[in-house]
């Protein structure tokens, strides 16, 4: 499902892809579609709940967590395998697909959580 959001437009504060979504709203949205699961609040409120887990352990659907503003939990995004997350990156760009073990967000993660055992 995730992937029917790739180039939905960024929106400060946005929760719906009609309207554009920011990367907490991304994952609200998406945990509530897919999985009637819901996870409100910012990147860091989402960090507060569900089970850390080890890099390694890491599935389809568990959040990952990111340092991109010069603080903990500043970002967040969906891990969907092979070392690739989606998520809304920032007002320059659109919902779209990176990795997590190279370039410019490698350097930034923080955490993984599960919230589905």
């Amino acid at each position: 499902m995730a992937m029917h959001l790739i180039d939905t437009g960024y929106k400060f504060g946005g929760k719906n892809p009609d309207a554009g979504v920011d990367c907490s709203g991304m994952v609200s949205w998406l945990y509530r579609q897919a999985a009637s699961y819901s996870l409100k609040g910012s990147a860091r409120d989402m960090a507060k709940r569900g089970r850390p887990i080890a890099p390694p352990e890491v599935r389809p659907g568990d959040l990952i967590f990111f340092n991109t503003q010069g603080f903990s939990y500043s970002h967040v995004g969906i891990y969907i395998g092979d070392q690739r997350f989606v998520h809304a990156p920032n007002s320059r760009g659109k919902v779209r697909i990176d990795r997590l073990d190279q370039g410019w967000f490698a350097t930034r993660f923080e955490e993984a959580r599960s919230y589905f055992d």
